[in-house]
């Protein structure tokens, strides 16, 4: 090993990440979660770094890094992405006594900045000699997937690429593209056989390529009910790779840190009755930033095809020509009901299934899903809490019985969930509770009564008017309330 990985306790010390770019910003992201004072020292830097700082509070001193400024830090992170003045500020920093990391030249650098795995209060830091940053974060994504062991040849084939890479390829982005198109091909699954050879002239193959008009993409990518354990391999490998993430509010932050530590994040988050980000506005920020030649992550909650929006998203998508993907997600129906312990469909009980909304494009849910219950299906509702009682009487409206075992999950999938059970008749207490606060998932249903038990009722028993005992007031907090 050229850089012995240890750990170094910069808490309440200074340290100094010089650079105005995309290269300071990715230092930057990896700094604020220590404990470090951190300072930022460049004559210019660009908007979205700058915004970062301002959020984060990291001073920023805009000017030429002096030797009064090195003297006292612990230690001192180089990226301005030119080599010459890379080597000048590296100088100054030994100058000083002050260990130094230079992004992206570990003939310069003192210490190279490992991957991290963060399962606090465990962490687990993966170096690769600084050759290739991109090859720490497939390091780190193998080892959630247990790293095989013959994954070191890859840093082997890194270390010998690398200095045709930045002899070849003038930017942090198209170099991160090469190393994410290498590591995900054919040269990677040379190396890993043992042909090293080989792996490197497919690998100077494709470097012989041009990385200057690269072809963007959208990833439309399903986050799951929220939980980090329920994303998908698929969805985690294309985290990784992606240039930016735009995601929604329902997604967790855990969830959108699982992208590479550099990646753009984007919030287009959208609540109930309040669009931060209209729809029209995120279609044209997708083809734009796919246009851009950029990799784009656009992360949604569940699954991108099932209350998602996804249909508007890919219609815009195809008209502009914008090469995607879908990447389905486990839907909060799905969750909600493992949570439970609720079978949707049950052989003799119920051999049909549908997913509503009581929040439709207009104010109201086309007609037919009720028909589903009537007739023994099991019907989910999506984001129900608010439209529980409406569900309660559109279905007994239909000839549902009020007697039909419902049971409700706030937090699908997360360590957070809560689970509420009762009948069809109770169901409109739960929209009057204001002790529930996330995404409500509700299942009806006969097949709901083979599940595993009861959860909290509807109607919580400290909010009975006094005196009247808990049955009726239930059928009185819903008809006087909903």
């Amino acid at each position: 090993m050229r850089f012995f990985p240890v750990s170094y306790d910069v808490a309440g010390k200074a340290v100094i990440v010089a650079g105005g770019g995309e290269p300071a910003l990715a230092k930057l992201r990896l700094l604020v979660r220590s404990e470090a004072r951190l300072t930022l020292v460049s004559p210019d830097i660009d908007g979205e770094l700058a915004a970062f700082a301002h959020e984060h509070r990291i001073p920023h001193l805009a000017r030429d890094l002096t030797l009064a400024d090195v003297d006292s830090a612990a230690l001192l992170f180089v990226a301005t992405d030119d080599e010459a003045q890379d080597a000048a500020l590296a100088a100054l920093g030994r100058q000083a006594g002050v260990p130094v990391n230079v992004v992206d030249r570990p003939h310069l650098s003192d210490f190279a900045v490992p991957a991290i795995v963060d399962r606090a209060p465990v962490a687990v830091a993966i170096s690769t000699d600084g050759y290739a940053p991109v090859l720490a974060q497939r390091v780190r994504a193998a080892i959630e997937m247990l790293l095989p062991p013959e994954f070191g040849r890859l840093g082997e084939l890194a270390a010998s690429l690398r200095g045709a890479v930045m002899a070849s390829l003038g930017t942090a982005r198209h170099r991160r593209r090469f190393w994410a198109r290498l590591f995900d091909g054919r040269s990677a699954d040379l190396a890993l056989s043992g042909d090293l050879a080989g792996a490197r002239r497919a690998a100077l193959s494709v470097l012989g390529e041009s990385f200057t008009a690269n072809e963007g993409v959208v990833w439309l990518i399903g986050a799951g009910p929220g939980a980090t354990d329920l994303l998908t391999l698929r969805a985690q490998r294309l985290l990784q790779q992606a240039d930016v993430i735009v995601h929604d509010r329902l997604v967790p932050a855990e969830v959108v840190e699982m992208g590479r530590r550099d990646a753009e994040r984007i919030s287009v988050g959208k609540a109930k009755g309040h669009h931060s980000v209209p729809q029209h506005e995120i279609d044209a920020l997708l083809v734009r930033l796919a246009r851009e030649g950029k990799q784009v992550a656009r992360l949604k909650a569940g699954d991108p095809l099932v209350f998602g929006r996804a249909g508007e998203e890919l219609a815009a998508l195809r008209t502009a020509g914008i090469r995607h993907e879908i990447v389905p997600g486990v839907t909060s129906a799905l969750a909600a009901a493992a949570d439970a312990g609720v079978p949707l469909t049950l052989r003799g009980v119920s051999s049909s299934l549908a997913f509503a909304t009581g929040h439709g494009a207009d104010g109201a849910e086309p007609a037919g899903w009720d028909e589903v219950a009537r007739t023994g299906g099991t019907i989910a509702v999506y984001m129900g809490a608010s439209v529980a009682g409406d569900v309660g009487r559109r279905l007994e409206a239909e000839g549902v019985s009020p007697a039909t075992p419902v049971v409700a999950v706030e937090n699908a999938g997360r360590t957070e969930r809560r689970i509420f059970s009762g009948t069809l008749a109770e169901l409109g207490a739960l929209a009057i509770r204001d002790d529930v606060k996330g995404p409500v998932m509700i299942l009806v249903g006969d097949a709901v009564n083979h599940g595993a038990g009861a959860g909290e009722r509807f109607a919580a028993e400290a909010r009975c008017p006094a005196g009247v005992t808990s049955r009726v007031s239930q059928k009185s907090l819903i008809s006087q309330n909903v």
